[in-house]
């Protein structure tokens, strides 16, 4: 989880530039963990996709930052063949259609 507050990271640093900029921060990556986890204690799947090993799950919904700033979000998480706690994989902020 801690690309998505890292600048560097090859694949997630325009992720992090979308939830730096919204007030979170590498320094307290808790405050992102958090909103994550209620998100996804919060809302249902979109989306669910079985593969060979575990099941994918979309969702979407909305994290509040430390900066006040609501922003929707979608989070994927997977669980594997023989587990039941889905693991985090990736969060993303949502676009839309115009």
């Amino acid at each position: 989880m801690g690309y998505l507050l890292d600048d560097s990271h090859p694949r997630g640093r325009s992720k992090a530039a979308f939830f730096r900029g919204r007030g979170f921060d590498a320094a307290a990556p808790r405050l992102l963990e958090d909103e994550l986890l209620r998100l996804a204690r919060e809302n249902d799947f979109l989306l669910s996709t079985e593969t060979e090993f575990g099941v994918r799950y979309v969702l979407d919904g909305w994290v509040l930052s430390p900066a006040a700033v609501r922003a929707e979000i979608r989070t994927v998480w997977f669980v594997d063949h023989g587990e039941e706690i889905p693991r985090f994989v990736t969060a993303h902020p949502v676009r839309r259609r115009r």
